[in-house]
């Protein structure tokens, strides 16, 4: 689930104020990659952004970092090919054929460390970009002419692949003394249903309910998930795990609801606090899987259903998780036998 790149291209319109108006939209879209004229330097001021100069391929702070490649035949298409591993983003350009030269593209790109950029005019060909193969380009870079046009593009790189989610049966419910939770104050509203992926061991992360629901108690807090105790492992947007000790505000982290849709959230805060715990273990494929949260009736946990307070959890109920194989070596996904328990 690796995050895609979008670079905005403001250096294309002849009138000053049209290019003035896509940075301006883009910053407004979320879009902080965006190329530029070198004389344009003036809107480098109208919000914080990489400007990405285009002269003689794309440079960043005097440093190229990209080569554009315009396929026209199979000769391009080898052109291409052969930058692969050798410059840092490669933008291809075509004419009347796509799908055929990207699918060849993706496969000599894809084990390398260069960035398969496609050079797209408009949003439904995007989206066929950053999903052939189901691998897709490694991003896209916006042409256009006037703001306007970017705002077919605004949720196109926010809809994140699904995320597979399994009901784990609850095997085990135990209260726990007092220890360190974090809550994690994210920069969005959650809906009811949606939350974070959360876990003991990498191999299982529970889906933990956002406040956002109303209590006889605690008025909602729709921005807050009530994510666990320190040790435990959350899923970030990268796809890659961070322990939640170290979650700080402006980490990007991954929003997902009951049917699995996900989106980039960012963090606002992280509190940790002194909280009485409790433990939940479940089983899966033969293996038991765990996670320790507060012990308090506003933290829930997803069901295909809806979502369950911990208070009224029981054994036997079953929950949303997300399972995977193999481990993790510094938050990333490696192919090797590891247990936790």
């Amino acid at each position: 689930m690796s995050a895609k790149i979008v670079w905005v291209r403001a250096d294309i319109p002849e009138d000053y104020e049209d290019r003035k108006a896509i940075v301006s939209t883009a910053l407004e879209t979320g879009f902080t990659k965006i190329v530029i004229r070198e004389e344009d330097s003036s809107l480098r001021q109208l919000g914080r952004f990489e400007a990405i100069i285009h002269q003689d391929g794309y440079r960043l702070n005097d440093e190229k970092i990209g080569e554009d490649i315009v396929i026209q035949s199979v000769a391009d298409q080898d052109a291409a090919a052969a930058l692969a591993g050798k410059v840092a983003n490669v933008v291809i350009s075509t004419e009347n054929w796509k799908v055929i030269p990207l699918e060849n593209l993706i496969t000599y790109f894809q084990k390398t460390d260069s960035n398969l950029l496609m050079s797209s005019s408009k949003p439904d060909d995007a989206k066929l970009f950053l999903e052939t193969m189901e691998v897709g380009a490694d991003g896209i870079v916006i042409t256009i002419n006037n703001a306007q046009e970017l705002s077919g593009f605004a949720g196109l790189i926010d809809n994140n692949e699904k995320v597979e989610l399994t009901e784990i049966k609850i095997t085990k419910i135990e209260t726990l003394s007092v220890g360190d939770r974090v809550c994690v104050d994210t920069c969005s509203l959650l809906e009811v249903g949606e939350g974070m992926l959360v876990g003991s061991q990498s191999s299982c992360l529970f889906l933990i309910a956002s406040e956002s629901m109303e209590s006889e108690y605690v008025a909602a807090r729709p921005f807050r998930v009530n994510a666990g105790a320190v040790h435990a492992y959350i899923l970030t947007s990268s796809g890659a795990t961070k322990y939640l000790s170290e979650v700080t505000a402006g980490d990007e982290l991954l929003a997902v609801k009951r049917d699995g849709t996900s989106r980039k959230v960012n963090v606002g805060r992280a509190k940790v606090e002194k909280r009485p715990l409790l433990l939940v273990e479940g089983t899966a494929n033969d293996r038991k899987h765990s996670v320790i949260l507060q012990n308090a009736e506003t933290i829930r946990m997803c069901t295909k259903e809806g979502t369950v307070s911990v208070s009224d959890l029981k054994v036997g109920d079953c929950v949303l998780a997300r399972l995977e194989k193999g481990g993790r070596h510094f938050g990333r996904a490696i192919d090797e036998t590891i247990m936790e328990i």
